[in-house]
């Protein structure tokens, strides 16, 4: 087995301290695109509110940007509980852009949605926080801002996951975090064998 894989933040697991909780071993690798995919929000989670999900969509104009995470691989049970596998997601690979190199990633997908969900508040502080972090573009940012969101009626839970937006560090640099433009053989130099080179 892998000694690590390769996850494709898009959600709430972009803000690094909510996923460094959940896999201690998660290190960013840069910026990624899923082409031919939007952003939902529409998941139907326990909680009664909607989570990110990626949809097909093909040609699309907005593609879903998020951060490439290196996570060895006996943490992924972890990941899979915290993202509720087989209940409220599914995982799949995907071809993620890195500027001119190609990854394999792990994603997740919503296995229930529901159109009329809105996020909680929180979640969706989670999300841009986590999206502002990592210096994801400014037009992306303002999509995810514009978001409608809800204020959740659990304010004990509501306080703890804002707190772990307000702990977030300033943003990342782009040239820090791959952007469109990563070091080339970034990937290689941290040993990663699920790269492909379309």
């Amino acid at each position: 087995m892998p000694s690590h894989f390769l996850y494709f933040a898009y959600g709430s697991n972009l803000l690094m301290r909510r996923l460094r909780d959940r896999t201690a071993s998660a290190v960013a690798i840069g910026w990624g695109v899923l082409p031919d995919h939007g952003l939902r929000w529409h998941m139907a989670s326990a909680d009664g509110s909607g989570k990110c999900d990626v949809v097909d969509d093909l040609g699309t104009r907005y593609p879903v940007h998020g951060v490439v995470y290196r996570i060895d691989s006996t943490e992924k049970p972890l990941l899979d509980q915290a993202e509720s596998l087989g209940v409220g997601y599914h995982d799949a690979q995907a071809t993620v852009h890195m500027g001119v190199e190609r990854v394999t990633a792990c994603i997740c997908r919503a296995l229930r949605t529901k159109a009329s969900l809105l996020p909680y508040d929180w979640y969706h502080a989670l999300v841009l926080g986590g999206a502002r972090e990592h210096g994801l573009p400014e037009d992306y940012l303002r999509r995810l801002a514009s978001v409608t969101a809800r204020p959740d009626s659990d304010a004990q839970r509501a306080a703890q996951h804002f707190a772990l937006v307000s702990s977030a560090p300033d943003a990342v640099p782009p040239s820090a975090c791959g952007a469109a433009t990563p070091r080339a053989g970034v990937l290689g130099a941290l040993g990663e064998r699920s790269m492909s080179s379309r």
